[in-house]
């Protein structure tokens, strides 16, 4: 059987995201801004070489599948207990003001609940896998900094797994049933035993090594059948397969041949986290966001200002240090990748028609891509403040000739209005209107 042209593609796809990720490295952007990038370029709106939506669909739900899969299996729980209190109090109060403040603005605007929720929970979330490259291209991965950051990130995607479920509840083509309630319900109870026991035991044993013998692939193979067996039965049950796959990830994530698994299946990983981000550049509308630019834009600087103001209250309002409140609230100040998730998995129920899918769609991988300008410029303001008394002080600093420019209008139209002031108000002026037009 001849399959060239099979091969061809694949050759294509792989190379383009290679190339992307290996050019956005080089300005300091995180790769998976280069996979976005190469299925922006291969997807129908600009090349066309993937067109079939079913084909994309499908690669998307098994990125999210294998995401959370790798995502439980790094999830180290019981190292998490440090920071776990603080972590989940910052995650609780951005989701729960995320939440409120869109219902808040939309509720004008005749948005139905159900998208306002899905819009909060989408925004309330940040990228683990750029916040982790912005801190490591700082120097801050290691620091309290750091530790607290990626303490809040582990949160967020436990989080993500009550969302998605949640979401999936609250479709607007359906009511709430009691099933769903309980399904939801009964699926957050499990995750929260679960991690309670691997918590408490700090290990767990499992049969891997000794079962593969120590063949490296035998245990690839069986994690990528446990990862599969997990998400099917899962689907048996009513539940989101991906909830099955994070679950069994974060059981091996937690056994005492964690450091082997990981090994074993690192190369995987880096595959299938293409897979993922390669097709969210699939189903971005390069048209839709041109004709549209104005409204992406300035929603995109909305949520970017909001969210990172947000976090840097909360991280102030926990008695967290100004340097860290800022450094950390601007890390986190993306939206992040499984608000791709949320937004699809909104689409598929009715929550979202597919115009706003597309919008949002459009602003949460612009989000992703300007993230490292963003922390570039609010670390250069950082290092500005300890020295700067007033805002003008600080924007003459920042963009000196921006605000001599600005200073030079100011100081041109003080003198003008002084000018018309004083003419107005001269005598002379004052007796010609005295003595009237006819005199």
């Amino acid at each position: 059987m001849d399959h060239g042209n099979q091969l061809t593609d694949i050759t294509i796809v792989v190379t383009a995201a290679l190339a992307c990720g290996l050019l956005l490295g080089r300005f300091r952007q995180p790769a998976i801004v280069g996979y976005i990038l190469a299925g922006v370029v291969l997807g129908p709106s600009v090349m066309g070489f993937v067109e079939d939506r079913e084909q994309i669909n499908f690669l998307a739900e098994l990125g999210v599948l294998l995401l959370l899969f790798s995502i439980g299996m790094e999830l180290d729980v019981s190292n998490f207990r440090s920071v776990i209190k603080f972590s989940f109090i910052v995650t609780g109060l951005q989701i729960a003001i995320a939440t409120a403040v869109i219902l808040l603005c939309s509720w004008p605007l005749g948005w139905p609940w159900e998208l306002s929720v899905l819009v909060g929970f989408g925004v309330a979330l940040s990228s683990t896998a750029v916040t982790i490259k912005l801190l490591e291209d700082v120097g801050e991965i290691d620091s309290e900094t750091g530790r607290r950051a990626i303490g809040i990130l582990i949160a967020q995607d436990l989080a993500f797994i009550p969302m998605m479920l949640f979401v999936s509840a609250i479709g607007a083509q359906e009511d709430i049933t009691f099933n769903s309630v309980t399904t939801v319900v009964g699926s957050i109870l499990i995750l929260l035993v679960l991690l309670w026991f691997l918590a408490r035991k700090r290990g767990i044993r499992l049969p891997v090594e000794a079962l593969a013998r120590g063949q490296a692939d035998l245990i690839a193979v069986g994690v990528m059948a446990l990862c599969f067996g997990a998400a099917a039965i899962s689907g048996l049950f009513g539940i989101s397969t991906a909830y099955g796959a994070f679950l069994a990830g974060l059981v091996l994530g937690s056994s005492t041949d964690r450091a082997t698994l990981l090994r074993v299946t690192l190369p995987i990983q880096g595959v299938l986290l293409m897979v993922f981000f390669l097709s969210i550049g699939l189903l971005i509308d390069v048209m839709f966001i041109w004709e549209n630019l104005e409204a992406i834009l300035l929603m995109l600087i909305l949520v970017t200002l909001g969210k990172t103001a947000m976090n840097v209250g909360i991280l102030r309002f926990l008695k967290e240090p100004w340097p860290r409140a800022w450094l950390g609230g601007v890390a986190l100040g993306q939206v992040g990748e499984f608000s791709f998730v949320l937004v699809a998995l909104g689409l598929s129920t009715g929550a979202i028609d597919q115009e706003g899918y597309r919008l949002f769609i459009a602003v949460i991988a612009l989000s992703l891509i300007i993230s490292p300008v963003w922390l570039n410029s609010a670390r250069r303001i950082q290092s500005l403040t300890p020295n700067v008394e007033t805002l003008r002080e600080l924007v003459a600093r920042l963009y000196p000739f921006a605000a001599v420019s600005a200073e030079r209008g100011i100081s041109w139209v003080r003198r003008t209005h002084a000018t018309v002031r004083r003419r107005k108000h001269s005598p002379a002026l004052q007796d010609k209107r005295d003595d009237g037009p006819g005199t």
